[in-house]
């Protein structure tokens, strides 16, 4: 009905992308709401975008890398409007942030005739360490999904492996360059570095980078001293300092913690170390935070993988790897175009975790995509988790490095999260949801809307319009709905918007699609958005005001190894880098048992890690592990593949 009337008004989609959704009740599982329709040729919705055939490279028929040429041949032209989507503190379940950014642009792009080919989600690539542990993939739901979701929840164009093989290879690197070190004498060290061929010394691009670094640049290399060798080939790297870890994108929970050198070749080198799951490495990071082939190649070089013998960084450029990680990056760096269930563009990029790094997709992304859409287009962009981590970075983090600030931030709540918030009893993936959460509770969720609440009230110091996005379930009613409007509205939100788009796909969010386009429109020219803190506040004041204004923590305390890592990144001069911290997503403190929205507790930072390559410093609150375990019940148990056609079942 509501959509008829838009029809009649002039907003109606029209052409070849009006995919016209044949939407089943109940909704069927997701993997078979993305069978529903056939996928458009990639080329198509390329073109429709305005893509030239150069500036994309096909994967098949349904994805495409494109060129960065894509944002170098409209760069003098006008951004569109930037929508940045995040949420209230979440459940085990999750609240639908994904499932609301797609629906969000299905409606703005299939459903308002102005809107056609004017607008794109950016979204990040999905790990499999969710995928085939406890949440499942990340590419929607419902009606609202991106397609093929077989191939974006698997491998996708490889992003995520090539980061693996650059993170290893450098891991491999650093332990390599100990030993040889520890084996060899300066001159041998030296001439197998810098070697001698035909006469002459073959330098490498980085080794004459990293010979410049010495004040050695200019000197003959004919001239060198023992000392000159000695100082070119050493690193004197302290393997007590080395923070570099190896990553795989699996959920193992038994490689946090490993000794490595085990071999008999290796007897007397070995160390204690860990894995990482992949989109927690540092060059995730890069990739997501990057600006250009360039930048990305100084940024690989920055990354500090250790300290050397006199409490001096070590970095991948030292280590003359720089280059090598970059060529292994050089197709991961380019975003990867897909489509929604509605034919509207998708451009997936990146995939770093909200809770142990800064959870957003890539400003290249981004940058593309405002370009493409126009002046008067949309670009919708999700940032992880709820507002207190990921909305939170993308504000401090990548609005810093982008230079792009939202026109508006919708936050996704679900009656659900809100009355466990409220006090309701615990939810907890794959156990049914208990009686308070299918029937009316207006109480608990009077109650649990305090979190969203708080949620909203942050997003406002960053100046930044809010629209709530109330993500309805079958079992809401009415007045719940009506008491989280309220709430929302007397905590200064700009609109609150009941959105279907789960079971409707973009006609069941065009309500939330117009408060959104009117938000913006009221935003345009006012360039209120701030930062939270100035960079030039110490390492500690930093994590203090996060911790105060976004938590509301009453004090933060630190390990005798977080103190150490802060005197040294201090002594080292990193501590004009922004905060990235690491954290619980299920609560606003370091305890995820603490729902709702706590007052007077102490937030404990267990480590500090130094993300130089990336931009940020990276505090560790709590015993918050860096690669997740399985659970009792994996996803993996319903995933099979059907060997007469081929087809993938039980994705999720």
């Amino acid at each position: 009905e509501r959509e008829r009337e838009r029809e009649s008004e002039g907003m109606g989609g029209k052409g070849r992308k009006k995919q016209g959704l044949c939407t089943k009740s109940p909704v069927p599982a997701d993997i078979d709401c993305a069978h529903s329709v056939d996928p458009v040729n990639i080329a198509e919705i390329a073109r429709d975008l305005g893509l030239s055939e150069n500036e994309y490279d096909s994967y098949g028929k349904c994805k495409a890398k494109v060129k960065l040429s894509a944002y170098k041949n409209r760069r003098k032209e006008s951004n569109g409007n930037y929508v940045v989507v995040t949420g209230i503190t979440p459940t085990p379940l999750g609240e639908g942030k994904s499932t609301t950014t797609v629906g969000l642009a299905q409606a703005l792009g299939s459903h308002f005739e102005k809107l056609e080919n004017k607008v794109v989600a950016c979204v990040r690539q999905p790990s499999q360490g969710p995928t085939f542990g406890i949440k499942g993939g990340a590419a929607g739901g419902g009606y609202s999904q991106v397609i093929p979701m077989e191939e974006f929840n698997l491998h996708m164009t490889g992003d995520i492996h090539a980061i693996t093989a650059a993170n290893n290879l450098l891991a491999a690197a650093i332990d390599t360059r100990i030993f040889h070190e520890s084996t060899q004498k300066d001159e041998a060290l030296f001439n197998r570095v810098v070697p001698l061929k035909k006469g002459k010394r073959v330098l490498s691009n980085s080794m004459r980078m990293r010979l410049e670094k010495l004040g050695l640049g200019g000197k003959p290399i004919e001239e060198f001293t023992q000392e000159d060798m000695a100082r070119a080939a050493r690193l004197n790297i302290d393997k007590d300092t080395v923070t570099w870890r190896r990553v795989l994108d699996t959920n193992d929970r038994f490689l946090r913690a490993v000794t490595i050198g085990q071999g008999p070749a290796e007897k007397g080198y070995n160390r204690e170390t860990g894995f990482d799951i992949t989109v927690a490495s540092e060059i995730m990071a890069v990739l997501a935070l990057t600006t250009s082939l360039k930048d990305m190649r100084e940024r690989l070089g920055k990354m500090v993988v250790a300290s050397d013998v006199d409490g001096k960084p070590v970095t991948a450029e030292d280590l003359n790897i720089a280059g090598a990680l970059t060529v292994l990056m050089k197709d991961a760096i380019e975003p990867t175009l897909m489509q929604t269930l509605e034919a509207t563009p998708v451009l997936v990029h990146a995939g770093p975790f909200a809770n142990i790094a800064h959870g957003n997709s890539s400003i290249i992304a981004d940058q593309i995509a405002l370009k493409l859409v126009g002046k008067d287009g949309f670009v919708i962009t999700e940032a992880g988790f709820g507002a207190d981590i990921g909305f939170e970075k993308f504000c401090n983090i990548k609005c810093r490095y982008s230079g792009y600030h939202p026109d508006c931030a919708v936050i996704v709540a679900t009656v659900r999260a809100l009355k466990m918030h409220g006090g309701g009893p615990e939810v907890v993936a794959g156990r049914p949801l208990a009686d308070e959460y299918l029937n009316e509770d207006i109480d608990l969720v009077a109650k649990g809307c305090s979190n969203l609440v708080r949620h909203i009230e942050n997003i406002k110091k960053f100046e930044i319009p809010v629209v709530v996005a109330l993500n309805a379930f079958a079992s809401d009613t009415q007045a719940e709905h009506d008491a989280i409007q309220a709430a929302a509205m007397g905590a200064g939100a700009y609109s609150v918007q009941v959105s279907n788009h789960h079971a409707l796909g973009g006609a069941g969010a065009l309500d939330l699609a117009a408060a959104v386009e009117q938000a913006c429109a009221a935003s345009k020219g006012k360039g209120g958005f701030k930062f939270l803190y100035p960079l030039d506040l110490s390492i500690k004041e930093k994590i203090g005001t996060i911790a105060r204004e976004i938590y509301r923590a009453e004090n933060v305390v630190y390990s005798e190894e977080a103190e150490r890592k802060i005197e040294l990144y201090t002594s080292q001069g990193f501590d004009n880098l922004p905060i990235c911290m690491a954290k619980t997503q299920y609560s606003f403190s370091d305890d995820a048992k603490k729902k709702g929205a706590p007052l007077d507790f102490t937030v404990s930072v267990d480590d500090v890690r130094a993300s130089v390559g990336a931009g940020f410093i990276f505090p560790i609150l709590g015993k918050m592990p860096t690669i997740p375990g399985l659970p009792t019940r994996p996803c993996f148990f319903d995933i099979d593949i059907d060997p007469e056609t081929g087809d993938i079942v039980g994705l999720s």
